[in-house]
C-alpha cells in the first residue's frame, strides 16, 4: 500500500482541474483514470471543438442551470468564466467568443485543451495513472482513508475527490461509477436520467425532413395540453431534424423538462414557430403580399419564398392546401390554416434518445449532502466531489463544462487544505 495525501478519481475536466489545483496547493496528488488516456469525453465535447464556457456573468449563468443553481453558485463565483479563459490563455490555449456568447479555443480543437490540462497537471507535480479503475472507497469511522482499485490495490489518502462524470457517452468511461462509489458510503443519489438529449417524435415528419437544419426558430414545450396544462418552456435558436425526431441546440436545451415530463407519464408536444419575428397580423399581411405578387403561381411555388425546399411538401400535407392551387384561389380559411401552421408546427414527442447519447446526465450525488463552499461531503470526512457526478446540470452553451472546472477548482484546493488540517 502506498501513501498519497489526495487521490482524485477520474481524469475528465473536473478531475484534471481538481488534481492540478490540489498539487499546486502542495498536496501529494494521485490522479486515477479508468481509461487508457485522460480526458476522453472532453476530447469530443462541442463536436470536437470544445465549448469551454460562456461569457455570461455568474448571475446570468446561474439562470441557465436547471438543477443545482444555488449549490454551484459559490464555485462559479470562486472560479468564473473570465478566470477559466485566463487560465487557458496562460497554458497557451487562447479562447474566442463565438455566436451566442459561447467560448471555444481559437484552434477549435478539444485535443489542445486536453493536452494543455494534462501537461499542467504534470507540471504541478501530480501523478497520473491510467487504466486504474476504482472499485470502492475506503472509509473508517466516518472518514475516508483511500481507495481500492480493480487490480486489487489499496491506495491510502487523507482526502479523495470523486470526479468520475455522469453516465452519458459510456464509451468515454462515464459509466456511473461515481454514483455507486458515493452511494456505497452513505450518499443519496438523485435518480439519473438524460439531459441535453435528442427527442423522438411521432409519425414520419421528422424522417421526411432528416438533415434539415432550421435557424432563428422558436420551440415551445406543451405538457398535457389536453388536460389544460400551460406552456412549460420556450427556446429560440437552431434545431435539426433527424431520422427519429429532432435535435440541435434549442431542442437539447428543452429536453431536460421533456424527459422529466415523459418519465411522469405526461403527454408532450413541441410547437415550432417558423416565423417568430412576425406576429399573426404581420404574417397574414406577408401572405397577402405573396399572393398579390404572383396570383397565378401555384401554392407550392409560393411557399419557396417562405420555407426551405424540403419543408414545402410537409407544409402542403399538413395544411391540406392543394400544391397546384393558384395563389389567387387560396381561400381566407386556407390562408389562416397556413398562417397558424407557420406559427404552430406541431410534433408529438414519443420519447428521447438513451442516456448513452445524452450530452449531460441529470441527477447524481445529492447536493444537500455536499458543502457548496468546499465540495466536501457532509457524510464522510475527507471525501469531496466535483463535476457531473453531482446533481447539477445546465442548458447547452458551455455552462456544464464551466461547472465542472469550477467545482474541480474548489474541490482540489479544499482537499489540499483538508490534508493540512484546515477546514
Amino acid at each position: 500500500m502506498s501513501k498519497r495525501q489526495v487521490i482524485v478519481v477520474g481524469a475528465g475536466a473536473a478531475g484534471l482541474m481538481a488534481a492540478g489545483q490540489a498539487a499546486a496547493a502542495g498536496a501529494e496528488t494521485l490522479l486515477l483514470e479508468k481509461m487508457d488516456r485522460p480526458g476522453v469525453k472532453l476530447r469530443i465535447t462541442g463536436q470536437g471543438r470544445c465549448n469551454l464556457t460562456h461569457v455570461d456573468p455568474v448571475r446570468d449563468a446561474l439562470k441557465r442551470f436547471v438543477a443545482g443553481a444555488h449549490f454551484v453558485r459559490p464555485a462559479l463565483y470562486a472560479f468564473p468564466s473570465a478566470d477559466l479563459r485566463s487560465f487557458f490563455q496562460d497554458l497557451g490555449v487562447p479562447t474566442e467568443v463565438q455566436r451566442g456568447g459561447r467560448v471555444f479555443p481559437v484552434s477549435e480543437d478539444a485535443r489542445d485543451v486536453v493536452h494543455a490540462l494534462v501537461g499542467w497537471v504534470h507540471q504541478q507535480g501530480a501523478t497520473l495513472r491510467t487504466e486504474s479503475s476504482v472499485k470502492r472507497l475506503l472509509v473508517n469511522a466516518g472518514r475516508v482513508t483511500g481507495v481500492h482499485t480493480a487490480d486489487d490495490r489499496d491506495y491510502r489518502a487523507d482526502a479523495v475527490i470523486v470526479a468520475t462524470g455522469g453516465a452519458s457517452y459510456p464509451s468515454t468511461g462515464s459509466t456511473g461509477d461515481g454514483y455507486r462509489l458515493a452511494e456505497a458510503v452513505g450518499h443519496n443519489i438523485v435518480p439519473i436520467r438524460p439531459a441535453l438529449v435528442p427527442l423522438e417524435t411521432a409519425g414520419d415528419v421528422a424522417r421526411r425532413l432528416e438533415g434539415l437544419s432550421l435557424r432563428n426558430v422558436s420551440i415551445a414545450v406543451w405538457i398535457d395540453e389536453a388536460k389544460g396544462a400551460a406552456l412549460r418552456a420556450r427556446a429560440f435558436g437552431e434545431m435539426v431534424f433527424t431520422s427519429f425526431g429532432v435535435s440541435g441546440p434549442i431542442v437539447l436545451t428543452l429536453s431536460r423538462q421533456v424527459v422529466d415530463a415523459l418519465r411522469a407519464g405526461q403527454q408532450v408536444a413541441l410547437s415550432i414557430d417558423l416565423k417568430p419575428a412576425l406576429d399573426h397580423p404581420t404574417l397574414d399581411a406577408r401572405l397577402l403580399r405573396e399572393v398579390a405578387a404572383s396570383p397565378k403561381r401555384h401554392f407550392h411555388t409560393m411557399l419557396k419564398e417562405l420555407l426551405p425546399r424540403s419543408l414545402i411538401p410537409v407544409c402542403v400535407d399538413l395544411t391540406g392546401i392543394p400544391a397546384h392551387r393558384p395563389a389567387h384561389a387560396i381561400t381566407a380559411e386556407e390562408r389562416r390554416r397556413l398562417r397558424v401552421w407557420l406559427k404552430d408546427f406541431r410534433l408529438d414527442v414519443t420519447g428521447h434518445r438513451p442516456l448513452s447519447e445524452a450530452i449531460v446526465t441529470a441527477g447524481g450525488v445529492d447536493t444537500a449532502q455536499v458543502d457548496p463552499h468546499t465540495m466536501g461531503s457532509r457524510i464522510v470526512e475527507g471525501l469531496f466531489f466535483s463535476g457531473e457526478v453531482l446533481d447539477i446540470d445546465a442548458e447547452t452553451g458551455g455552462y456544464n463544462l464551466q461547472a465542472a472546472f469550477s467545482t474541480g477548482w474548489v474541490a482540489g484546493r479544499s482537499a489540499a487544505g483538508h490534508t493540512r488540517g484546515r477546514p
